[in-house]
């Protein structure tokens, strides 16, 4: 072999590692710290929007099957598992389906007591206060329009505030029956109260193993409907000031 050719043939080798140790650090990311989520339904407007695009922190809950690719059936439960606080917002397994991701908010812990009566979230009995604050109006063009009225929800323990969509007062999801959260399990609600499929519905209790973790900052967000494949409306679609903005 002629010295040109090997300096190519080195060049190449070193090319080559370069290539594994950035796709191997990517994966040790991805599988550890922080996983990209895509927000593909109006579920958690008016704090999600169809478009952004998050970083969900894996190390707040510590970690399961569903933390690793391809959720090998490697292990039950969680290591170094922590508990999600009241108010979080999470992305988890789907539990009719494991293959399916869902990000809704944390609402219910083990052994609470979970209803919604006239419009009005129920924690343990008591009242959730709620305050009127303002209108959204969406640029997503399935849902949900313009003028919806939002109210700001204060957590009665964590003091967390945060703000929801009332769509309708009669929707089927503003007066329910009262839910015990079983042991290891959480409630979810989405911020869209009237146009979530959570808790009160299909998705149910969620167990604990199925958390892969809390929504923590959107890096990167993208309104009217625009594909991140269509770079040449970036410019126009782009939602500046959601950028970096942390998840509440």
């Amino acid at each position: 072999m002629s010295e040109k050719a090997e300096k190519q043939q080195n060049v190449l080798w070193e090319n080559f590692k370069v290539i594994v140790q950035a796709l191997v650090l990517a994966m040790i990311i991805r599988t550890v710290l922080f996983q990209p989520f895509t927000i593909p339904s109006g579920s958690m407007m008016p704090t999600l929007l169809v478009g952004d695009y998050i970083f969900v922190n894996k190390f707040a809950y510590g970690y399961s099957k569903y933390s690793l690719p391809f959720s090998p059936d490697l292990f039950s439960g969680r290591i170094f598992g922590s508990e999600p606080k009241r108010g979080d917002v999470v992305v988890f397994r789907f539990p009719p389906n494991p293959d399916v991701d869902y990000i809704k908010r944390v609402i219910g812990l083990p052994g609470d007591r979970i209803q919604v009566k006239n419009d009005i979230l129920y924690i343990n009995g008591q009242a959730v206060p709620r305050q009127p604050h303002g209108t959204f109006a969406s640029d997503y063009s399935q849902e949900p329009g313009d003028d919806i009225p939002v109210y700001s929800e204060r957590l009665p323990d964590t003091g967390k505030v945060y703000d929801t969509l009332d769509l309708s007062p009669s929707s089927r999801g503003d007066n329910t029956q009262e839910y015990v959260v079983p042991p290891g399990n959480y409630f979810m609600m989405g911020d869209n109260r009237d146009n979530s499929d959570d808790s009160r519905f299909d998705v149910g209790y969620v167990p604990a193993e199925n958390l892969i973790g809390r929504a923590s900052v959107i890096f990167f967000s993208l309104g009217h409907d625009t594909s991140f494949r269509e770079i040449w409306k970036w410019p126009t679609n782009m939602r500046w000031d959601r950028l970096f903005k942390v998840v509440e």
